[in-house]
């Protein structure tokens, strides 16, 4: 039998799809081998004695009538064969890129030199010079029925979706010019179906923990939403960008997973960073994803979460307009005029009774010491579904002491394992953007006025019962805004104020961030409203208390527009109106200035504290617990130091001073070292010194 004879063995098109394609392609082989090899008789009258040698010998006519109808049994045969479902891979390439049957049998040949070696030999004869054992377009007019003589156009499918790869040196003609198929198309007529090396440098599948997994049913009606949208567009050539909005990325991957699953897609993720910003590159990448979204069922996540500038802007938009597909566009903010059909959903995370929920199923450890742990946890952090799931899914460390309180301090009750590990996961974003502070002081440590204690137990109380007023109770029905606290601390600086945030952080068990104002605020127009959402972005998870020390430099007074210089100084006051408003958690503004503060601001407070200057009871209890129980004293007057009008900010101050003079002197602290430490702490202040208050006899 002849190389290029039909194998004996029963061909079944309903076996195994591999085995199919590769006797799909082992026939598509043979018929090109032949159809090489009556092409070389044709032109010379000779035969080879076997394929891929180039010895000829002359022979008859004879073969002619039994080569054509072996060409003519083995068309027959893989027509039949690509009548299977699914069917091989070469008539699915040949479908999903419109390809005509020339183009298809082009295809074969310049993808053939891959799969048989001795086509080159055949490639080399047929063409009568044995500088070219490659195909060419030339040879493929000249081989195939109903050539296409505007196959060589970039428009035609195997040079615009670059299934065939030109090597044209110098000025070598088009036509005479080597063909190579792309690896990865090669790969696929194989039935090897894999993301192109190109694109895998790109990308990274997105698997999202619990995706799995039901929904709650808020995030579940925008999976529906999008399905029914997409599904109505099907009929459309161009289906539309799911552009996810909001602040939550997680949520939104998650929805993406949901979305993908029902509609057997792939889910790949690139980060906007890596989207080139240069044409020819951004033409590049638009078309080898669209072509690898016809070889696959696949769909695309972008992460534009972080995107920054006009060219990232501009480049997504092209991308998106340059390719086809299935995308998922994820920004903080709707992007405007894509260049093709958009279905916008503002992705939000979990509602609190979704959050407590998920909470409650998902903690099932025997004998929880909290048994309103979920409600806690839910009423104070605003997580995603898949934090929720990977922080429940932790294993439980025994109880540790709380790591802002001391040993030999009166701590509060250390917090659960699982409530340490939402603080550390609402850290994670914001401590690239504000100082995070470790608070010290307790309820005992605090030294303010009975009705500024009061308030603030008030604002701690609040916080804790957020959950059973606003989900239980039904508040949160009735408002769309206004559900954080926000609190205002006035008073001359050192009365307490910093110390008062601490208090309340230790108390709740809550993280606590000084906001950097240099860090926020930027002359650059629309930086200083950019950097304060990615502020209250990150610290909407909850788990945290933001403290905004000198306020008054950051909520001033609007003033009246006289330049562009006012207009968007105001734009920025106003910003911070709305946030502060809308921020969900507790939020404390420290002035010495509240008189400097926009009074459309003052109204959104939910508590105003005063921290008036320590009166001389109030400056004695400061004194006697200002000095740390280990540190050694003797014969310290409080009455008489109470007499001296310091704040609490400078009795510290003193007390760490007169600590260090004592030190250096190896004795214990004593009224004159505290003294000459006051003697300082008033020269640094500038204020007149009185001999006589400052003279100690024993």
């Amino acid at each position: 039998m002849n190389d290029w004879a039909v194998p004996d063995r029963k061909l079944n098109p309903l076996e195994n799809w591999q085995d199919c394609n590769e006797q799909y392609l082992a026939i598509a082989l043979t018929w090109l081998r032949l159809k090489l090899t009556r092409y070389i008789q044709l032109q010379e009258g000779h035969l080879p004695t076997e394929l891929g040698q180039t010895q000829r010998t002359a022979t008859s006519d004879a073969d002619l009538p039994k080569m054509t109808a072996q060409l003519t049994y083995l068309s027959t045969t893989l027509e039949q064969l690509a009548q299977s479902d699914p069917p091989p891979s070469l008539v699915q390439l040949s479908r999903q890129f419109g390809l005509t049957a020339f183009e298809q049998d082009t295809l074969l040949l310049g993808a053939a030199q891959e799969l048989d070696t001795s086509i080159a030999s055949l490639c080399a004869r047929a063409q009568d010079h044995a500088q070219r054992p490659f195909p060419t377009f030339a040879l493929a007019l000249a081989l195939f029925d109903d050539p296409l003589w505007d196959i060589l156009s970039p428009e035609r499918p195997l040079r615009y979706w670059r299934l065939i790869e030109i090597n044209q040196p110098n000025a070598q003609p088009l036509t005479t010019s080597a063909l190579r198929v792309d690896e990865r198309i090669v790969n696929a007529i194989k039935g090897l179906n894999y993301v192109d090396d190109r694109l895998s440098s790109l990308l990274l599948p997105l698997v999202v923990t619990g995706s799995d997994q039901p929904l709650p049913p808020s995030q579940q009606a925008w999976v529906e939403t999008a399905l029914h949208q997409l599904r109505q567009s099907e009929s459309s050539t161009l289906i539309p960008v799911l552009h996810l909005l909001g602040s939550d990325p997680l949520s939104k991957q998650l929805i993406a997973c949901h979305i993908a699953n029902p509609l057997g897609l792939y889910l790949y993720r690139m980060p906007i960073e890596l989207l080139p910003t240069q044409s020819a590159d951004l033409e590049t990448l638009a078309r080898l994803w669209h072509r690898e979204s016809l070889l696959l069922p696949i769909a695309l996540y972008i992460d534009a979460y972080e995107l920054t500038g006009v060219n990232e802007t501009q480049a997504i938009k092209r991308f998106l307009a340059r390719s086809q597909g299935y995308f998922f566009l994820d920004t903080p903010d709707l992007l405007p005029r894509l260049g093709r059909g958009a279905i916008a959903l503002d992705i939000t995370k979990p509602t609190p009774a979704e959050q407590h929920q998920a909470w409650t199923a998902l903690l099932t450890e025997p004998n929880l010491p909290e048994p309103n742990l979920p409600e806690r946890l839910a009423g104070q952090f605003n997580l995603s579904l898949p934090t929720i799931r990977a922080i429940a899914a932790q294993p439980l460390p025994q109880p540790l002491p709380h790591a802002s309180t001391p040993s030999h301090s009166r701590a509060t009750t250390a917090p659960h394992p699982v409530w340490q590990a939402c603080l550390a996961a609402t850290r994670q974003r914001l401590d690239t953007l504000a100082q995070a502070l470790n608070p010290m002081a307790n309820w005992d440590d605090l030294v303010v006025p009975p009705d500024a204690a009061d308030l603030l137990r008030q604002i701690a109380e609040q916080v804790r019962q957020r959950s059973t007023v606003y989900e239980t109770w039904g508040f949160r029905q009735r408002m769309n805004r206004g559900l954080g606290i926000s609190v205002l601390f006035a008073g001359d600086s050192g009365t307490g104020k910093t110390m008062a945030a601490e208090v309340l952080a230790n108390d709740l068990q809550l993280n606590l961030y000084r906001i950097d104002l240099s860090s926020v605020v930027s002359k650059y127009i629309g930086e200083t409203e950019k950097n304060l959402r990615r502020l209250f972005d990150a610290a909407e998870d909850g788990g945290m208390i933001l403290f905004f020390d000198e306020a008054d430099a950051l909520f001033g007074k609007r003033s009246e527009v006289q330049d562009s210089h006012d207009r968007y100084a105001n734009i920025e006051v106003n910003y911070l109106l709305q946030r502060i408003e809308s921020y969900r958690g507790l939020a404390i503004l420290a002035t010495n200035m509240k008189d400097a503060l926009d009074s459309a601001f003052l109204r959104r407070l939910r508590f105003i504290v005063n921290f008036p200057y320590p009166s001389f009871d109030e400056r004695r209890i400061m004194w006697s617990k200002v000095f740390p129980r280990q540190t050694p004293t003797q014969g310290l007057d409080f009455e008489r130091l109470a007499r001296l009008s310091l704040t609490g900010g400078n009795i510290h101050n003193v007390a760490i001073n007169a600590a260090f003079l004592a030190a250096s002197g190896d004795q214990v602290v004593t009224m004159p070292l505290v003294l000459q430490a006051v003697r300082v702490e008033l020269q640094k202040l500038d204020r007149p010194i009185n001999e006589a208050e400052l003279r100690w006899q024993v």
